[in-house]
């Protein structure tokens, strides 16, 4: 339960800040937002405008008097923006308190030392502003250190959704694996079961090792190439074993590549092959999948030998799903459909450490 001096706020009357304090992770995460360049010219632009006023008002006590004082003005302009600077790169309470109490405490040993100097009729001239100055300058600092922490935040509001926002995107991509294939398959295993087909045990062992690696990988933002291969190939040995000889395919994937890819990246390409390359022909088709290293990048296509992209296509859900994906897990990496004659490739390139 909070104290009472914690409902009044009382300790941000000799305490005043922000209370919350980031993490160097979390300043890591945030990222540094540029400084405000309004700031610095909001401040140039009343140091200007405040020139001829001085000259007007000190007239009494002459050009060169003005001009020193201008000068000051400059001075402690410039002093306040680089600390500004460094409470923004720092916004912490403890900070600004620093700087709040040691200019406080600096103006204080100043004018004690005029006092000393014998210049205590000018100290009690100028102190209303000096002590304006003075309550403007800490007033701003305080304001900027509550914006910048609020700033960082909302920052760290925003990546938390798209975190959350990813992972919702993942999940629903694995709840829109192909309910026509699972239902399809189980029909053909149903009916092979029942009709004794030989069939039936190979099919039930794939379809059972492919549900295995698709159902969890969703869970993860990568996976190893080896992982997302051997999901493929369980999903090409049930539709060869649903469409007989209608399709063939080949795997041309190195046993040693290593690479991590976004979970059922390579998997949506190829249903996308098989759907609309392979299905809709009756002779059926084939589809090849290779991949391999060009430089410090990967490579990697899926093709087949179909009717290729009909004239006006637009990506689909699976696709444009799989390619948020990409750029979420890797903002560099591309893909991209081209038509092949006969049938159509899809290029995936993904940088590689």
């Amino acid at each position: 339960m909070p104290s009472l001096l914690d409902t009044l706020h009382c300790r941000q009357w000799f305490y005043p800040g922000p209370i919350r304090v980031f993490t160097p992770e979390e300043m890591a995460k945030a990222g540094m937002q540029p400084w405000p360049v309004a700031v610095d010219s909001y401040v140039a632009l009343n140091l200007v405008t405040m020139l001829p006023a001085l000259l007007f008002t000190r007239q009494g006590t002459g050009w060169a008097t003005a001009l020193m004082w201008w000068g000051f003005w400059c001075a402690l302009a410039l002093v306040t923006l680089a600390l500004s600077r460094l409470l923004w790169r720092h916004p912490t309470r403890r900070r600004l308190n620093l700087y709040c109490y040691g200019t406080a405490v600096a103006v204080l040993a100043v004018a004690l030392g005029l006092i000393h100097q014998g210049e205590r009729d000018w100290v009690q001239r100028e102190n209303i502003t000096l002590i304006a100055a003075m309550t403007g300058v800490l007033s701003a600092w305080w304001m900027l250190t509550v914006f910048r922490v609020q700033q960082i935040e909302a920052r760290l509001r925003e990546l938390a959704d798209q975190d959350a926002a990813l992972r919702l995107q993942t999940r629903l991509a694995a709840a829109q694996i192909q309910p026509h294939f699972l239902f399809n398959t189980l029909a053909s295993l149903q009916h092979w079961v029942d009709t004794g087909d030989a069939r039936a045990a190979p099919l039930l062992r794939d379809f059972t090792a492919y549900l295995r690696a698709t159902l969890p990988m969703f869970e993860r933002e990568l996976q190893p190439l080896a992982d997302e291969v051997e999901m493929v190939r369980r999903y090409l040995a049930i539709m060869q074993a649903r469409l007989g000889a209608r399709l063939g395919f080949t795997l041309d994937v190195p046993a040693g590549l290593q690479a991590q890819v976004p979970p059922g990246i390579v998997l949506t390409l190829v249903e996308n092959a098989i759907a609309h390359g392979v299905e809709p022909q009756l002779r059926g088709g084939q589809v090849a999948v290779a991949a391999r290293h060009d430089g410090a990048q990967l490579v990697l296509t899926v093709h087949d030998d179909g009717p290729g992209l009909a004239p006006g296509w637009a990506e689909g859900v699976g696709l444009a799903n799989t390619r948020r994906r990409l750029v979420n897990a890797c903002p560099a990496a591309t893909l991209t459909l081209t038509d092949a004659h006969p049938g159509c490739t899809a290029t995936l390139t993904i940088p590689t450490p």
